[in-house]
């Protein structure tokens, strides 16, 4: 009755009840301090009426925590609901809590009360803060993180040896947590971890309760869902769940709970599903646990929430789970029907042919989330025929489902004023159906054409009228239940309407029908011309995204080429790098090989050296080009003997072709030979009665040989002049690199010449300019009255003068002749860095 009038108690009573909670809760505290430490002045009580006393306090504080969590909290009983619309619920919840939290001192009295161990006390304190908590959150956090030990005053709560309280603060640690990183750091500090895993270790771990369904609940966020689901799958708990459901004897109650958590854990996750796909029920022989629930589903002597649940689990398995559908949908199909096994299709479709209402309803929905958002499979199903018995002709799945809806409304459709709520929410179907038909209508048919039907709606039943009663669908109870969760909670199979797929739908569409229905045809013309842009818009997006997909991956190959490249090129500038230094050592070894080099040979002081050593380089390249031009001239030589040679063997040959048989001209025109020649006239001459014939017959074998021996002697003579050609061109060709090093070297030490002519102009004017400077030195020396000697006598100073007196002359004297060693040595240095090296 309280939550009835809610509002009124709230607004009366809310006041009163926290000035009760303040003054009870401070008789308290005094009389179990003055019970402690009592006073003169105190009156002298039993201990019997004091107990009374504290006890009566305690009580009266629980009702009023209990009343004002009553005013506050928005969890009604499900006949509350019926009669309290949620968006008003919401409201009066939001609104008491913001009253109660304006002053603050309200919450902190609340976390005092919490800390009492009086059950009375402490339970409904705690379900109260989590009522505020819920309401009004972030304000409710920040007011409990600024109070003095408010987050270790709860945390006390999960030592509770109480079961009810200590469940109820996980569920009030929850909610303070939510969405607020100070408070979730304070209570790690406090050790709320090793709390929790032993309340966990407590219960039994996961045999039993309800810690495994919150983890994977659809309501959570989906990130944390699906990392509880691997982590399930991993550490082996749903192959455990699994074994539960496939085992025999397992208690009902038991049961549809284990098939209940399975369908969360299998929820919208790939592996899980696929894994459950593969289990199998302990048979002979086999069955997939599939089709093992589906038997239970269209079975009507199962318990009504255990084929609720197996739905559920049916439901969760092709959540997102294209790949199942199609296995499930090929079950279907003619060409993969297996008559020796029952499949999930063949038991789908004997669900559909039942006369269990509760049957044909679960089949069909089973079948709905088979084609969710699949048109393939959609298409395919339109060629399933179904038989229907012996001797009639078979029926599509289509036409069934049509039969099902024409039979199963057993409703007296009498049009009056006063419809019931079932013929209204048949009217509303019809008009979904109706306009599902419209919307989607492209005008194929030329009697059920779009404006047609818009016409006949118009007429017979009215736009207003038709709107109405779509309206109808969102507006039932049982379509407001079934669209808050995914799992399909019924309490008796007369509740079971709507599917929370199908809500979703009827969301969707009844806006985009209601607009269909107003449009006109000139409107829907223009949208039918914007579809068609819309779908070259679609088409034209398609084919640039493809492009930009192939443009992606040719990006994706040149950046690999780039970062080819761009390693090969940093591997050849380290090596290019490591070759500088190798040659700036070499030049490094070099140059210090120079300078020793230098130090070992003989000093040269002057020019004219530098010139003689010119003059000896000169001297051996002039020999070495006299050699060279001996060479040619003999190799010139042997060129023309050898042209001479072949022209004598050419004209002998071309005049004994003349003169003999064409045999010996064949034989002489191949070897040739001066001495053939004339032994061929001699023997022609000798025996003139022989004649041509006769002298080329004794002869010939002789001619033989002797030409053989004069072949090979031309041969031998011309390989011995090839020899002597090839070793000639190997002299030319090292006298022509000789020559050309010495060349190199002349030009290189012209170029030193010139550099060392240049410096020592350099020098001479340095030279002229420390003249000047010693003549100064000595014109200032004479004008202090110092003796000066000559330059010849100044240059072998360094030797000492024995026969001047004084020591201040000795010293002026030496320094004149340190300044002058000093130039000597300065010169001889210059002589020795630009002395030329002989390489």
């Amino acid at each position: 009755m309280l939550s009835k009038y809610r509002l009124e108690v709230g607004i009366q009573a809310m006041e009163h009840l926290i000035h009760v909670l303040q003054t009870d809760r401070a008789a308290v505290i005094s009389l179990t301090r003055d019970d402690k430490k009592p006073t003169k002045l105190q009156p002298c009580f039993s201990s019997f009426r004091e107990r009374i006393r504290v006890f009566l306090d305690s009580e009266i504080i629980g009702y009023a925590l209990d009343t004002l969590y009553n005013v506050i909290s928005n969890d009604l009983e499900e006949e509350e609901q019926e009669e309290n619309s949620a968006k008003q619920v919401d409201d009066l919840g939001s609104q008491f809590t913001e009253i109660f939290i304006k002053q603050q001192e309200n919450v902190t009295l609340l976390l005092t009360l919490v800390e009492e161990f009086d059950f009375h006390v402490r339970w409904p304190g705690v379900k109260l803060l989590t009522s505020l908590l819920k309401q009004q959150g972030p304000q409710v956090q920040q007011i409990i993180l600024v109070s003095p030990m408010g987050v270790s005053r709860l945390m006390d709560l999960l030592a509770d040896s109480r079961e009810v309280i200590r469940n109820d603060g996980v569920l009030l640690l929850q909610q303070l947590t939510k969405s607020n990183a100070a408070i979730q750091k304070i209570v790690a500090f406090e050790n709320a971890f090793e709390r929790l895993l032993d309340i966990i270790t407590e219960e039994g771990n996961s045999d039993g309760g309800t810690l495994v369904r919150v983890l994977v609940s659809p309501t959570n966020p989906p990130g944390a869902t699906s990392s509880c689901q691997k982590a399930m799958f991993h550490c082996g708990l749903l192959q455990q769940l699994c074994t539960i459901l496939m085992a025999t004897g397992v208690p009902a109650d038991i049961l549809t709970e284990t098939i209940n958590t399975v369908s969360e854990v299998i929820r919208g996750c790939q592996t899980n599903q696929d894994y459950f796909a593969s289990v199998n029920a302990p048979s002979n022989p086999p069955r997939p646990a599939i089709v093992v629930l589906l038997m239970s589903m269209v079975n009507e002597r199962q318990p009504f929430v255990l084929r609720c649940a197996v739905l559920y689990c049916f439901q969760c398995f092709l959540y997102k789970n294209q790949k199942g559908q199609g296995e499930i949908v090929s079950t279907l199909l003619p060409s993969t029907i297996d008559g020796n096994s029952v499949s999930a299709g063949q038991l789908l479709c004997g669900g559909l042919f039942s006369t269990d209402s509760l049957s044909n309803w679960c089949a069909a929905v089973a079948l709905a989330h088979a084609l969710q958002e699949n048109a393939t499979l959609k298409e395919q199903l339109l060629r399933v025929q179904l038989a229907t018995s012996i001797g009639n002709p078979p029926v599509s799945l289509l036409q069934q489902c049509t039969n099902i809806l024409s039979q199963g409304d057993k409703i007296d459709r009498r049009i009056a004023e006063n419809l019931g709520e079932e013929e209204q929410l048949v009217q509303g179907l019809c008009a979904l159906l109706l306009g599902i038909s419209i919307y989607y209508n492209d005008n194929s048919l030329e009697n059920y054409r779009k404006e047609k039907l818009k016409q006949l709606i118009e007429k017979r039943i009215g736009r207003e009228n038709f709107i109405e009663k779509l309206g109808f669908i969102s507006k039932h109870e049982l379509y407001s239940r079934a669209a808050q969760k995914p799992q399909p909670s019924f309490s008796s199979p007369d509740h079971m309407m709507f599917d929370h797929e199908f809500t979703k739908l009827v969301k969707e569409l009844e806006g985009v029908i209601s607009k269909a229905i107003y449009k006109s045809s000139e409107e829907d013309k223009k949208e039918e011309e914007v579809k068609k842009t819309l779908e070259q818009h679609d088409n034209i997006v398609t084919h640039y995204k493809k492009v930009i997909r192939e443009q992606d991956q040719e990006l994706e190959e040149l950046k690999q080429q780039i970062n080819t490249l761009t390693s090969q090129n940093e591997q050849l500038q380290a090596t290019v790098t490591q070759q500088v230094s190798q040659i700036q050592q070499h030049k490094d070894q070099y140059n210090l090989l120079k300078v020793q080099l230098g130090k070992d040979t003989q000093h040269h002081n002057s020019h004219g050296d530098t010139l003689q050593m010119n003059g000896i380089q000169t001297e051996e390249m002039s020999k070495l080009k006299e050699e060279l031009e001996e060479w040619k001239n003999k190799h010139e030589l042997l060129q023309g003997q050898l042209k001479e040679k072949d022209s004598v063997i050419e004209k002998l040959s071309s005049s004994q072709l003349e003169m003999g048989t064409p045999e010996q001209a064949s034989q002489i025109s191949k070897f040739g030979g001066l001495e053939h020649h004339n032994e061929l006239q001699k023997n022609a001459t000798a025996d003139p009665m022989l004649g041509d014939s006769g002298a080329t017959a004794a002869t010939s074998s002789e001619l033989e040989g002797r030409l053989e021996q004069e072949i090979k002697e031309l041969k031998s003579q011309v390989k011995a002049l090839s020899e002597e050609k090839e070793s000639l061109k190997q002299q030319l060709d090292s006298s022509s690199s000789t020559v050309a090093i010495l060349q190199d070297e002349k030009s290189k030490l012209q170029r030193e010449v010139a550099e060392s002519k240049k410096e020592q102009d350099d020098l001479l004017v340095l030279l002229a300019d420390q003249d000047q400077k010693i003549s100064a030195l000595k014109i200032k020396l004479k004008d202090l009255g110092v003796p000066v000697e000559d330059e010849d006598d100044t240059e072998s100073g360094d030797q000492g003068d024995e026969d001047e007196d004084g020591d201040e002359e000795e010293q002026d004297e030496n320094a004149v002749n340190q300044e002058l060693g000093l130039n000597k040595l300065v010169i001889k240095s210059y002589h020795f860095y630009k002395k030329p090296i002989t390489l």
